[in-house]
């Protein structure tokens, strides 16, 4: 229900004003409030099993508007926060996202990247930087994998950086592969690619049972000493780094795999048309894109 609740109201994120004692709203403000509130109570159904709180009116990006929090808790406890933008004479209510025209609209994204220190192919000065967020247990990564042996190579003048991002909840031994990479590649980048081809190819025969054996075959099968890498994959700096991955990918709003930020943009669920799509769009935009730190 919650969900569906998120979905029918398409409210943006909430974003705290940081007001620990916010100031009584005035008589002016209050009415504007309840006749936000009560139009919400209309337009959405929101019955008496709803509980609704709103406010305290906010400054917003746009002239002549409030931005207000909403705060909605259905029956069973569940929560959503939102925000809604009103007109100050209480005329007009709207929806959705405002955005700066005279800003890069991946800016935000591009700030929260970094692809320093992981695994990448292409040019380092380059005007296209394309960041994979994979995992490698999921099936749909091992097809990305695939369509990516084709796409490199039509397009040599972009940055491919890897980023683990082992979906753990539902891959069991994803981590595993994800401490493995990691230390293949602080121990020899060159051979990383071919522990990924390796790792991708046999993903099928991959369990949570023989993932730590699995992942050591294809490690030392790239010239990996095993008990080096079983050292490293055992230290709490690699998972340190691992985790840190992760934590980027959900500051990005990464919850599948894979994703791709193509100079900031996001790509999820892409085929090699629409991949190839955007890398193109991006190779004939002006140089002065933002690009990953």
């Amino acid at each position: 229900m919650l969900k569906r609740v998120a979905i029918l109201v398409a409210l943006v994120t909430f974003v705290a004003t940081g007001q620990q004692n916010p100031a009584p709203a005035s008589p002016k403000d209050q009415e504007l409030l309840q006749k936000t509130e009560t139009y919400l109570k209309n337009l959405f159904a929101w019955d008496s099993t709803y509980q609704i709180k709103l406010g305290p009116l906010g400054a917003s990006e746009m002239p002549d508007t409030f931005a207000i929090p909403v705060k909605v808790t259905n029956s069973k406890g569940q929560t959503e926060t939102g925000i809604v933008y009103v007109t100050k004479d209480g005329h007009y209510m709207f929806r959705g996202e405002i955005r700066d025209m005279d800003s890069n609209p991946f800016a935000d994204n591009l700030s929260k990247l970094h692809t320093e220190g992981f695994p990448a192919k292409g040019p380092a000065s380059t005007k296209v930087t394309a960041v994979e967020f994979s995992d490698f247990e999921c099936p749909h990564c091992r097809e990305m994998f695939e369509i990516l042996k084709t796409v490199e190579p039509e397009f040599p003048q972009v940055r491919f950086v890897f980023k683990d991002f082992p979906l753990t909840e539902i891959h069991p031994w994803a981590m595993t592969a994800a401490l493995g990479s990691r230390c293949v590649y602080q121990t020899s980048p060159e051979a990383y690619w071919k522990f990924q081809d390796s790792v991708f190819t046999n993903q099928n025969g991959i369990t949570a049972d023989n993932a730590w054996d699995q992942i050591t075959a294809s490690a030392t099968s790239v010239g990996v000493n095993a008990d080096s890498l079983h050292a490293c994959m055992a230290s709490p700096e690699t998972k340190k780094v691992v985790d840190q991955e992760i934590a980027e990918g959900k500051s990005l709003s990464v919850d599948s795999t894979p994703t791709f930020f193509i100079n900031g943009r996001p790509v999820v669920n892409a085929d090699k048309q629409f991949l190839e799509r955007i890398l193109r769009f991006e190779l004939n935009e002006p140089a002065s894109h933002y690009h990953p730190n």
